[in-house]
């Protein structure tokens, strides 16, 4: 009887955690995650599906792992930003988590559902903490403002990775939404369709982004930051 590392297909195998990772995140960007399995991950790999339990127990597991990886690098966004504005500290964090997010297919879906607890994802939030706190925010409005903002981000790119895979997907959909938002039945709607149906993903997120950052300032920030 063949271990469970046994190659197969007459391929050898060649297992190990960061291979699996990248395996996984080039089959997410090819087919989506609705199509990624363990089992199509240990055919890519030439394993047999039990072999990748010894890094990822299940595939809640990989995506966590898959998660960590996303972010990596992203903390040190806030650093090259010269000065001492905190806003722009932080709004370039953001920027930076909603690029990593868009840079895979389905990123934003796969984020969302994890709690990964790396030095990626955990180095990002003590980033973005430590910037409102060095600029006087309170500990627990610091905190408060982390799970805001990448709410808001994450959020924001699973909403725009849906919409430009719909597109992709059903080019009438802007056309059926302007056929059904008209003048009589939905005026106002109607009024602001121009952006309603607009692809312009990153200035929605700015426009939103920017929204947070004056809340934050003008509810939580000290006096001497306003």
């Amino acid at each position: 009887m063949s271990s469970p590392s046994t190659p197969t297909r007459g391929r050898p195998a060649r297992l190990d955690r960061a291979r699996t990772l990248e395996t996984a995140l080039d089959l997410l960007n090819q087919s989506g995650l609705d199509a990624l399995t363990m089992r199509r991950l240990a055919d890519a790999m030439g394993v047999q599906a039990g072999a990748l339990y010894r890094y990822f127990a299940t595939k809640q597991d990989l995506l966590t792992a898959m998660a960590e990886r996303m972010l990596e690098g992203v903390s040190t966004s806030a650093q090259a930003i010269d000065g001492d504005d905190w806003s722009e500290r932080l709004a370039t964090l953001a920027r930076a988590q909603r690029t990593a997010l868009l840079a895979h297919r389905d990123g934003a879906r796969v984020f969302a559902g994890t709690h990964a607890t790396g030095p990626s994802v955990l180095g990002f939030a003590d980033t973005f903490v430590g910037v409102l706190r060095e600029a006087g925010f309170q500990d627990e409005a610091a905190a408060r403002a982390l799970y805001t903002v990448v709410n808001y981000t994450v959020g924001h790119t699973l909403e725009e990775q849906a919409a430009l895979q719909a597109e992709d997907g059903d080019p009438e959909a802007v056309s059926a939404l302007r056929d059904a938002v008209t003048t009589d039945t939905y005026p106002h709607l109607n009024a602001t369709l121009p952006t309603l149906t607009s692809t312009d993903f990153t200035r929605l997120f700015e426009f939103g982004l920017d929204l947070i950052i004056e809340g934050l300032r003008a509810r939580h920030a000290p006096s001497s930051a306003k």
